[in-house]
């Protein structure tokens, strides 16, 4: 191939190279420069796309007024989540939005708890749902987990174990918080049955250290 990969792809070039010659996939994703290229681009118009978006959230943000109505109030927060989500996805280096993200959500969740004050009950379930954007966050450090949670994922239902084993032991183990115990088990059983199709003389030992962390999840 020509066409060099980017340093910090965005999910269509990040499947593509999953797929790239792994015989986990059917079909693999034979080299083409073109392709690439097409991936490469359809990750581009997704960061101006989301720079645009991000630009006209956080205009919201800085217009907030103490006497903004709750339900703008959150509805500005949900934005800037789904943002959050979408720049854990993105091609190039994104820390930076996903601080300033961090820093309006702060201010936000600052002015609700303001809201909420002396009502013991609404800050309990404030806390809880720090906790739950706290662990949400942490999972986002993996790239996978954005590619699976997308809207439009490039990850097709079919491809979803090939590309658990395709993946690290950091991003599968956070992939894996995605799914409740039962799917966890069908995702290992699946895996299995694929290596032991796919690869019966283990020419592909990342991918069977990978079934292990599957295995692993579901044991009792």
């Amino acid at each position: 191939m020509q066409i060099p990969f980017s340093e910090l792809p965005g999910r269509h070039e990040r499947h593509y190279r999953r797929r790239l010659d792994n015989p986990l996939f059917n079909p693999p994703a034979p080299a083409d420069d073109e392709v690439l290229l097409e991936a490469q681009r359809l990750d581009h118009e997704e960061l101006i796309a989301f720079i645009e978006e991000l630009r006209q959230v956080v205009a919201r943000a800085v217009a907030l007024k103490p006497q903004t109505e709750t339900e703008d109030v959150l509805a500005l927060k949900e934005d800037l989540e789904r943002l959050y989500e979408t720049a854990a996805g993105l091609a190039d280096d994104q820390e930076g939005n996903r601080a300033a993200i961090r820093e309006l959500l702060a201010v936000i969740m600052r002015t609700i708890r303001g809201n909420a004050e002396g009502d013991a009950l609404a800050a309990q379930e404030l806390e809880m749902e720090e906790q739950a954007r706290r662990l949400h966050f942490s999972l986002l450090q993996q790239p996978l987990v954005s590619d699976l949670l997308h809207p439009q994922s490039v990850i097709d239902a079919d491809e979803l174990v090939p590309t658990l084993l395709s993946e690290s032991d950091a991003a599968v183990n956070a992939a894996l918080q995605l799914f409740d115990p039962e799917q966890r088990q069908e995702l290992a059983a699946h895996a299995r049955a694929l290596l032991e199709a796919r690869d019966p003389e283990h020419l592909r030992p990342e991918a069977w250290q990978r079934l292990e962390l599957l295995a692993a999840a579901v044991s009792p």
